[in-house]
């Protein structure tokens, strides 16, 4: 997303700064597919993150003894990867909600009415996306299951606002809020609006001597217990200094209010810089399978910011007063598993393209509705045709990780005229990585070639590997995938996150083609690094 884009929500990022070095991750911890991080240390307890890797403003819906859970997908095609779990640990990839992004998707409230399965979108303009009415524009998909299938989405006409929140009033009455806190009235449908927006709560204030990004009230969600209904906000920012974004909390009788302020606001705010989880905030409560309830929400790992912000899970309980408190503390040891069935967790980096995983493992980065296209696999191969003139603008293919250390390896080949490789890729303007044209190795660093002239040989098929081990990443480079020649120039990465470029997003392994011709690519391999 833009720079333009935070402003208008007020939000004015802190420049990149050192970061201090974070522990080891305790003993106890398990991995999983190959060797990533579970949460899950099969002896009762769990240890944060849920889902690693830049899984932000998780919504969560609990239908029976399922969860389902997206987050925002921002500039991926496809998005909205849906995940389902029986224990709030464990999650599974189901598949992707969202086929062709009309723009940028932030904060999204998945919502079950009547039967009916819907998700409310925020869409923002992008310089990919189409005729959009406004800076910002809230649309709707349905289906008649979380495994869809999923309508085209539908505009209900609400501009300039973000983070649709769901919720039905005592009268069956079907409302939406919104950043700022702001409330529209919804038709018995879902899918159109009635009235005006209009505003309905202040938020909860804060100190003004505390060190937070700006207020930036927004992220609504709401839950009913106990005769009352609940309102979970964030404020503080969502980035900027460690301590800044938080939850809030408040009630009350009606969706109408007046609403009262949580008197132990906020719930949740990281207050140090030495604890393990920063930037703590936008949560969605729901009860969990043993009758304990939770808030799920997104934090940034102290030390690995260019992780994004990772979806955490905390426990809460209930006082006399009818007000909830979080008891998880800082998330940085492990806590009693809430029960339920666990499954399978995760996915794996690895693909020997033997059949699309668009969507689930691999998405194009603001690449606009029709850009799976491009992509063909046969015989375990995936060709990708090139498109612009680099990383930059040719909208490369992207996977979410979330281990502190990890190698990827892919082989590479072009074919007519195009330049293709590996990457590690933020966004379209700050990435690293190697590409090769068939007359010499182009090496980028810092989003941009770098001068550095690598004395790879000219060829038209190359081996590439990158390992990221704790934020340095170091390249190789082999002409038949057993030897192989490291490249000359290490990085450093911490760097490479929200609070030097503006975006919200993290550093994630990329494929990339441009020029006029294709690329072939061939299996992919992704292994974490204990």
């Amino acid at each position: 997303m833009s720079a333009s884009r935070r402003d208008v929500l007020a939000l004015a990022l802190a420049g990149g700064a050192a970061l201090p070095a974070v522990a080891a991750l305790p003993p106890a911890a398990r991995r999983g597919v190959e060797g990533q991080r579970a949460p899950d240390l099969g002896d009762g307890r769990y240890l944060n993150p849920i889902l690693a890797g830049d899984r932000p403003d998780p919504s969560i819906l609990k239908d029976g003894g399922d969860y389902w859970m997206t987050h925002s997908s921002f500039d991926a095609s496809p998005g909205l990867l849906i995940w389902h779990s029986r224990d709030l640990v464990n999650w599974t990839p189901v598949g992707p909600a969202l086929a062709k992004p009309l723009g940028t998707v932030f904060a999204v409230d998945i919502v079950k009415h009547d039967g009916r399965y819907f998700i409310y979108i925020p869409f923002m303009k992008a310089s990919w996306s189409g005729a959009l009415p406004s800076f910002a524009n809230i649309y709707v998909i349905h289906a008649p299951s979380m495994h869809g299938p999923w309508s085209d989405p539908i505009d209900l006409g609400i501009g300039d606002l973000i983070d649709p929140g769901h919720a039905v009033d005592d009268d069956g009455q079907r409302y939406l809020f919104l950043s700022g806190v702001n409330r529209v009235r919804l038709a018995p449908d879902g899918l159109s609006t009635v009235g005006k927006v209009e505003k309905v709560y202040d938020g909860w204030h804060y100190p003004d001597d505390w060190i937070t990004e700006a207020y930036s009230l927004e992220g609504p969600k709401l839950f009913r217990r106990g005769g009352w209904h609940y309102l979970v906000s964030a404020v503080g920012g969502t980035g900027g200094p460690a301590t800044g974004h938080m939850v809030i909390a408040a009630r009350a009788r009606t969706l109408a209010g007046p609403w009262e302020n949580c008197p132990h606001n906020p719930i949740v705010r990281t207050r140090s810089e030495a604890e393990r989880w920063w930037s703590r905030g936008h949560a969605t409560c729901v009860e969990g399978p043993g009758g304990r309830w939770y808030m799920v929400y997104h934090g940034y790992e102290n030390g690995y910011r260019s992780l994004g912000r990772q979806t955490l899970l905390e426990p809460i309980v209930w006082g006399d007063d009818g007000w909830f408190r979080a008891t998880g503390g800082d998330l940085s040891q492990p806590l009693p598993r809430p029960g339920g069935v666990a499954g399978p967790h995760g996915i794996a980096g690895s693909d020997d393209f033997s059949k699309p995983a668009f969507g689930t493992r691999w998405s194009f980065y603001g690449g606009g509705p029709g850009e799976l296209s491009r992509a063909r696999i046969e015989r375990n191969t995936l060709t990708i045709a090139g498109k612009g003139t680099g990383p930059n603008d040719c909208a490369p293919l992207t996977q979410i990780v979330g281990d502190h250390a990890y190698e990827i390896t892919v082989e590479c080949e072009l074919g007519g005229d195009a330049q293709g490789g590996l990457l590690l890729f933020f966004n379209d303007r700050l990435f690293l990585g190697m590409g090769i044209d068939g007359k010499r190795m182009i090496t980028y660093r810092g989003g941009k070639p770098s001068y550095w002239p690598e004395p790879a040989p000219a060829v038209r098929r190359l081996f590439m590997r990158i390992v990221n081990d704790q934020q340095i990443v170091t390249f190789y480079y082999s002409v038949d995938g057993k030897s192989w020649t490291r490249h000359g120039v290490r990085s450093e990465v911490s760097g490479y996150n929200a609070n030097t470029i503006d975006d919200l997003a993290q550093l994630r392994p990329a494929l990339f083609a441009s020029g006029a011709g294709r690329v072939h690519f061939r299996d992919f391999r992704y292994r974490a690094i204990a």
